[in-house]
């Protein structure tokens, strides 16, 4: 006789399983944002203070998960119960711990689990999970064996699983099939369509630390409007427009029903994989930083006067590098320990803050102040998409000329002819030899508000390029602006400045060439970076988990692509883009900083973020069948374009290989509800602000499908380590990349002039950054180009079960060993004499395309996803 168990037969067979999974520890994004007694967040060195030590010993914890503290429950995907549901089975219960399971990774546990299983019951497909136990664990992964007629059936599962007892609430995982919707076996659809629903939740309340809701809200939460301190909300207004952020539901502001109350972010939960993870030591380094660290140094240098507020003269500034500065005794026992703060701080008695040595400045030590070095990083260092072919003269502007007059560039034929070796300007034009480094549209607006800002002394820049003979660049001129003092609706006041090599004249080039990065800095920080990468990629991440299921193979495709995104962007809302965090300490536009990105958001456009689209666009490259990957670049050396055509070419072909498994024809497209879903929602809410432009895809073929995924997976990964991990290399030499100016250029008869003819190293370091804020920026920046021990890199899974899909498989393989060929490419490209762009006369081969990397500050890699 069968007895019946859960409404299922048990004639006596078992399916073997094994659960993967990780204890709680300290290490957890939400535990690192909690809000003290007072309201007051508490500070990383409280929470972190055992962080090396893993809370709890892993012997207790196989102890506690074994037993009847887990359960789990297979469902069936190919016989439906009474309601066309999967059946479930009955319950069977994590046992046995199995020390010796392999390729279990840090702080894995291995459990065996027995299932009951009946014929009658079919093919399992999904399973639900309860968790008995006092607190929460991570659940890795489900590995399922013997099953008869099938085999082995792998779960990769990476979420939290909360206390069943105390939320309620049953957690649902499928198996690592790909089904589109109209192809899911009919048992698991009502489960495939109610987890979409849990994920979506109801668009109301607080978010809670259990919560696994993805929804959207506008950057409300930048400002502090009862501490006297707010913020432009961005996003919902024709004003700001904004892409949206994870919705967090805090309360309100006395001063500002609108915006929500500084404090701990919300992550859904799953987007947080926090155990011992080198990248999250990473990103808690950034929160130790802004908590901790720089309030102490802050009051180390004004307060103790442990050194200058000013750095005397350039030896000054390279003391950074080679010796350091002195701190209190106490200094780091009032600090966090972790990790990525201990490359700064030497701990070995000293108590020394000290750099490593910049990349820029690593070979050749003086040549970061050269014409040839400065050209050439606008096309080889960490902002290589903002300069454009110039197609017309003088250069005209965008901005209403009713509000700022007339903006139209006072630089003459005459001033570029001095140095076009015979080459008059309309010849160089037609023979597209004339390049632009633009900054006038951007800052102009800001400049009155900018400039009255304590330390601020900006101009707007506008920088001319000649293309030479041998292929490199050279700078032309360079043009000064700030407002009329009358207003700025009378235009600008603007200089024009030429390149000269000795006497005063040089110090004056240099001074404006400094001016010309430190607007590249904070265009790079603020839009290049933060805005064309982070911020646009979130609604993303947040409309794919909202309506592609895990079953899905577009969200199988992309989810890679979104890891820590969600996370970080959270984190950069706390620490860095926040009103008096660490961008608008250390970067030129202060308090104006987000408000500027908004303002230049209103020309983002989706499409032209694919790089043959970019090149094009920037008259940097026309279209030419005959020319590699279709493009003929008007700079042959240019060597992000070059790298760059080659990683996007390598993304397209994947991703067009993958697609074409699922959807044969438009049609497939079309009739995809979920894909549609998802696309409209990026589109109208996660992008609402730019839902009525025209240039928006519309999805409604392979083609579409293919370029908007490849966009996607570029921005996540190539175009985000483009402009991310050059960061400390080029900007670690505050010389080299100034973020700040203080002061213009000085007038003859001034005493600023009569010191910029006696000491041009103390003008020049009058003018840039000064010692603080340069500390501020160098701190940060060096822990943002960092990669982590566990990086996962473009090409790369971090499961080999990520798709039961072999030719799935079979094409990702190729896809890697495309970028592993393409690695190839560009290390002979950098071995290549002839290629001089390439190093430059610093002598940095240029390499933050190269994909793979090790652990730490390599200037190279390209990870998956923005994960810092």
């Amino acid at each position: 006789m069968s007895r019946l168990i859960g409404g299922l037969f048990d004639n006596g067979q078992k399916i073997k399983g094994t659960v993967v999974l990780m204890p709680k520890n300290v290490l957890d994004f939400n535990a690192l944002t909690s809000i003290g007694k007072d309201g007051v967040i508490e500070t990383t060195k409280d929470i972190l203070g055992t962080v090396v030590n893993v809370a709890g010993s892993l012997v207790d914890a196989a102890t506690a998960f074994a037993g009847k503290n887990i359960s789990l429950q297979l469902i069936s995907a190919t016989q439906a119960d009474a309601s066309g549901k999967g059946k479930v089975g009955s319950k069977a219960f994590v046992e046995k711990h199995l020390p010796t399971f392999p390729t279990l990774g840090a702080q894995q546990l291995a459990f065996r689990v027995s299932f009951d299983w009946d014929a009658k019951f079919g093919i399992p497909g999904a399973f639900y999970i309860q968790n008995y136990t006092t607190d929460e664990f991570f659940l890795v992964s489900v590995l399922l064996e013997d099953i008869p007629n099938h085999g082995t059936i792998h779960f990769v599962c990476n979420s939290w699983i909360y206390n069943f007892n105390k939320y309620q609430k049953d957690r649902i995982f499928f198996v690592n099939d790909t089904y589109l919707p109209s192809a899911t076996p009919a048992p698991l659809l009502k489960y495939r369509q109610e987890e979409l629903e849990t994920l979506r939740g109801d668009g109301t309340g607080k978010r809670q630390e259990q919560d696994r809701i993805y929804d959207y809200d506008v950057y409300n939460d930048l400002g502090n409007p009862d501490g006297g301190d707010p913020r432009p909300i961005l996003g919902g207004s024709i004003i700001y427009p904004y892409p949206r952020r994870v919705r967090t539901g805090r309360d309100r502001t006395r001063t500002d029903p609108n915006s929500e109350k500084p404090g701990a972010i919300y992550v859904p939960r799953d987007e947080n994989f926090g155990h011992l993870k080198s990248s999250d030591f990473i990103m808690y380094g950034i929160k130790s930083l802004s908590q901790d660290v720089l309030p102490l140094l802050k009051s180390a240098i004004f307060d103790l006067r442990i050194t200058s507020s000013e750095f005397k003269n350039f030896d000054d500034v390279r003391s950074l590098y080679e010796g350091g500065i002195k701190l209190p005794t106490d200094f780091l026992s009032q600090i966090s320990p972790v990790p990525a703060l201990k490359e700064l701080f030497r701990s070995d008695g000293e108590n020394v803050l000290q750099f490593p040595l910049p990349h820029v400045i690593q070979v050749k030590r003086s040549e970061w102040n050269t014409d040839e070095e400065f050209a050439r990083e606008v096309i080889a260092g960490v902002n290589p998409n903002v300069f454009r072919l110039l197609q017309e003269f003088p250069p005209k502007s965008s901005l209403d000329p009713s509000l700022y007059g007339d903006q139209t560039s006072t630089i003459t034929r005459e001033q570029l002819e001095i140095n076009t070796d015979g080459v008059t300007v309309d010849e160089a034009l037609s023979a597209k030899r004339l390049f632009i480094l633009d900054y006038q549209d951007a800052f102009f607006p800001y400049l009155t508000r900018i400039n009255s800002l304590p330390v601020a002394r900006a101009y707007a820049t506008r920088t001319i390029f000649f293309l030479k003979d041998d292929g490199t660049l050279k700078p032309l001129a360079i043009e000064l602006s700030k407002p009329h003092p009358g207003g700025d609706n009378l235009g600008p006041v603007s200089k024009v400045v030429l390149p000269a090599i000795d006497g005063v004249d040089s110090t004056i080039w240099l001074l404006a060439k400094a001016h010309v990065v430190v607007n590249d800095s904070g265009y790079h920080q603020l839009m290049s970076h933060w805005l064309n990468t982070h911020a646009v990629m979130e609604p993303f991440a947040i409309a794919t988990n909202r309506q592609l299921s895990v079953l899905h193979p577009i969200y199988k495709l992309l989810y890679p692509h979104y890891r820590d995104t969600i996370n970080i962007n959270g984190l950069a809302r706390q620490s860095l883009i926040n009103a008096g965090g660490i961008i608008e300490q250390s970067f030129l536009p202060g308090k104006y900083s987000i408000e500027m990105s908004s303002a230049v958001y209103k020309n983002w456009v989706f499409t032209d973020q694919a790089l043959p689209a970019d090149l094009i666009k920037r008259g940097l490259a026309t279209e030419d069948p005959s020319a590699p990957h279709g493009l003929r670049l008007v700079i042959e050396d240019y060597p992000y374009a070059v790298d760059g055509l080659e990683i996007w070419d390598a993304i397209k072909s994947w991703v067009k290989e993958y697609v074409s498994l699922y959807y044969p024809t438009d049609v497939a497209i079309q009739q995809d509800t979920e894909l549609q879903a998802w696309w409209k929602e990026v589109v109208e809410k996660g992008h609402a602000d730019l839902k009525d432009k025209p240039w928006w895809p519309k999805l409604k073929s392979i083609e579409d499908l293919i370029q908007s995924c490849s966009i996607i997976i570029w921005t996540a990964s190539a175009l985000h380590s483009a402009v991310n991990f050059g960061q400390y290399p080029y900007g670690g030499y505050i010389l080299n990349r100034p973020t700040l100016s203080r002061r213009f250029i000085p007038e003859p008869g001034t005493p600023e002039y009569d010191e910029m003819v006696a000491d041009y190293q103390k003008a020049y370091l009058k003018t840039i950054t000064p010692k603080y804020e340069t500390l501020v920026d160098l701190s940060v920046i060096e822990i943002l180009s960092r990669h982590a021990s566990d990086e996962i890199y473009l090409g790369q899974r971090d499961t080999p079960n990520w798709t039961t899909d072999n030719k799935a498989l079979e094409a990702f393989q190729r896809f890697g060993s495309k970028l592993t060929e393409i690695e190839s490419k560009i290390n002979a490209r950098n071995s290549d004499p002839s290629l001089r762009n390439r190093h430059g006369p610093v002598q940095l081969p240029y390499t933050l395309l190269h994909r793979s990397s090790e652990e730490g500050l390599t200037f190279r890699g390209i990870p998956n996803s923005i994960s810092i």
